[in-house]
């Protein structure tokens, strides 16, 4: 204790706190990741419903406008989908799903990007060669296609009855492995990781919102974000525009904020900038 507190307040007056600390688009988007955060990972102890909990939905309960609305139930505060799902509820749990697929694609691209990153620079001649030349050919392609071509691949190498279950795993390596290029390029170059992780979550993110929107991410009994917005959607015209209006808001404000804090982290680190 006695030396932890002098090291706490050594790195409150760093130079890096210091920018946090005048920076009010980094302290916002910190606390917004902070709040979308425990809201994901407390949905169980404090979302209304359990969304796919059978016994607690209700079809009497189904399409009900948000609460403000006329109609609205003070129960759902966002009110209802078609199935009786409360969608704020809704939206907490799919939260825990598209940031699981975020962080673990982002964990799986940088411990293999490093690697082979390292592995390329250090060996160098024909290994850096082949590496690097697969780099470029991965980086001339749009990534959400690369992770459509992976998807593909991967669903189609597991046998019909188990392609539900392992969804969540197949989103994770499509879009690891898509992203592993940036941290070799980085790695090898020896410049700053820290702020392509963090860019490349809000990334990993949209990416599997985007796969789960197509129809190839996250089944609906297991709805992560995309999913949320590619059901809502195909009732958009029908009137029950908060089905998709507000996950659709969750999902942007979450990769804004994101993509804002490392903004903030590549100038922050950024020496020139000093």
């Amino acid at each position: 204790m006695s030396t932890f507190m002098p090291m706490l307040y050594s790195a409150w007056d760093s130079d890096i706190a210091y920018s946090f600390r005048k920076s009010r688009v980094a302290v916002i988007s910190t606390l917004l990741l902070l709040a979308m955060f425990l809201a994901a990972i407390l949905a169980p102890h404090l979302a209304p419903q359990n969304p796919f909990d059978i016994a607690e939905l209700s079809l009497f309960d189904s399409e009900l406008p948000p609460a403000w609305a006329e109609g609205g139930n003070p129960a759902y505060l966002l009110g209802t989908d078609t199935q009786a799902r409360d969608v704020l509820s809704s939206i907490m749990y799919g939260m825990r799903i598209s940031l699981v697929v975020g962080f673990a694609s982002v964990l799986l691209a940088a411990v293999l990007g490093v690697t082979l990153g390292l592995l390329g620079g250090f060996l160098g001649g024909i290994v850096d060669a082949v590496l690097m030349r697969i780099a470029d050919v991965l980086l001339s392609f749009p990534p959400i296609l690369v992770a459509l071509l992976i998807n593909g691949v991967l669903r189609g190498a597991l046998p019909q009855s188990a392609q539900a279950d392992s969804a969540l795993i197949v989103l994770i390596l499509s879009i690891g492995l898509t992203n592993w290029v940036q941290y070799a390029r980085t790695v090898r170059g020896s410049t700053m990781v820290l702020v392509i992780a963090t860019i490349n979550l809000g990334m990993a993110v949209l990416t599997e919102a985007t796969l789960s929107f197509l129809g190839v991410g996250m089944p609906p009994t297991q709805p992560s974000l995309g999913t949320l917005i590619q059901i809502g959607n195909e009732f958009l015209f029908s009137g029950i525009w908060w089905v998709v209006v507000f996950p659709a808001a969750a999902l942007a404000v979450l990769v804004l904020a994101v993509n804002l804090l490392g903004d903030w982290l590549r100038d922050a680190l950024n020496p020139k900038l000093r």
